[in-house]
């Protein structure tokens, strides 16, 4: 279902061949992964700027990582915008020390190993790390989790609906 404000667009190709190679270039274009993509670039330039100065986060505040090798809990302030999480040493960092782009991840709440409920996030393909975090408390956690399902929905309806596209049988295209 499209959000307010949005269209949606009906294209037709001149052949299945045709739609074929558009599907397949769009299906690409909705995996900034797998290859450069504009965000990218948007992201290296926030990642330049302090924490403060990044406009209209969707989430900021702490968030403690594991860090898997050496079971150690490592605070973090984060700032989560258009689907990637800026860690930052504190508020009052210059830049950002690492990002996380979050196309394709699922966030859960995970108890099950813990002494309390972390925030999982899962990646799309097990080639990428699974990362856990936790914040100050309960509240937190649940408005971490919130903004950070919100801003990964911001990139899935196009890339389901490509998948949905290449995985129907195509039918003879009539001119």
């Amino acid at each position: 279902m499209p959000r307010s404000g949005s269209r949606i667009f009906c294209l037709c190709a001149t052949s299945n061949q045709e739609m074929q190679r558009w599907l397949e270039a769009m299906h690409k274009a909705a995996h900034p992964i797998r290859q450069t993509h504009v965000w990218e670039d948007v992201t290296l330039h926030n990642s330049s700027l302090p924490p403060l100065a990044i406009k209209d986060p969707e989430c900021l505040g702490l968030l403690h990582q594991l860090e898997r090798s050496t079971g150690v809990w490592l605070q973090h302030y984060c700032i989560l915008k258009d689907g990637c999480l800026y860690f930052y040493a504190s508020i009052r960092s210059t830049q950002a020390s690492g990002g996380l782009y979050l196309q394709g991840y699922r966030v859960t709440e995970q108890t099950h190993g813990f002494e309390e409920a972390v925030i999982e996030l899962k990646p799309p393909s097990e080639e990428f790390k699974t990362f856990y975090f936790c914040a100050e408390n309960k509240t937190e956690n649940q408005r971490w989790i919130t903004a950070l399902k919100t801003s990964i929905k911001k990139w899935l309806p196009l890339d389901q609906a490509i998948q949905e596209f290449m995985n129907r049988p195509l039918e003879e295209t009539r001119m």
